[in-house]
């Protein structure tokens, strides 16, 4: 699989969350072969929980599943928005290789806006970084499920 289909498989996930409620964003984490390790979807309305942000979720389920918390090498995440500074965190102390993301968040991101995490030099692992893929319809997504909570 691709970057773009894999991005496609996140993006179902944000549709999912926002049927639901929460807030449009979907994250998956696959290998080197382009097969899906994990997934997860913002959840910190339902879960009770403001961690449960899709990278966190996807990152807990990762780790349970390779029964470590730093995850192999050669992982990639596929997340529809530019993760904010806790998961940027949490993407850096699991090991993640690689981090593609669809839409830029300039408020709240915290890679190519905000406190620019990974290169910070207090940051100890820095994933390969991909802006933009498919940033269109997952702004969209955003806006819209915004725009209709006003």
């Amino acid at each position: 699989m691709n970057d773009e289909a894999l991005m496609a498989r996140a993006l179902a996930l944000a549709e999912a969350a926002a049927a639901a409620g929460e807030a449009p964003i979907g994250c998956v984490i696959a290998d080197e072969d382009g097969v899906i390790v994990a997934e997860g979807a913002n959840t910190p309305i339902s879960a009770h929980d403001p961690t449960a942000h899709a990278e966190i979720v996807a990152l807990r389920a990762a780790a349970a599943k390779l029964g470590n918390y730093r995850l192999k090498p050669g992982l990639t995440m596929f997340v529809t928005l530019e993760p904010c500074a806790m998961c940027a965190g949490a993407i850096s102390h699991a090991r993640v290789a690689r981090l593609v993301y669809g839409a830029s968040d300039p408020k709240g991101g915290a890679v190519e806006h905000g406190p620019r995490f990974f290169e910070q030099p207090t940051c100890h692992w820095r994933p390969s970084v991909t802006g933009g893929i498919s940033a269109e319809p997952a702004a969209k997504l955003l806006r819209d499920f915004f725009k209709a909570r006003r």
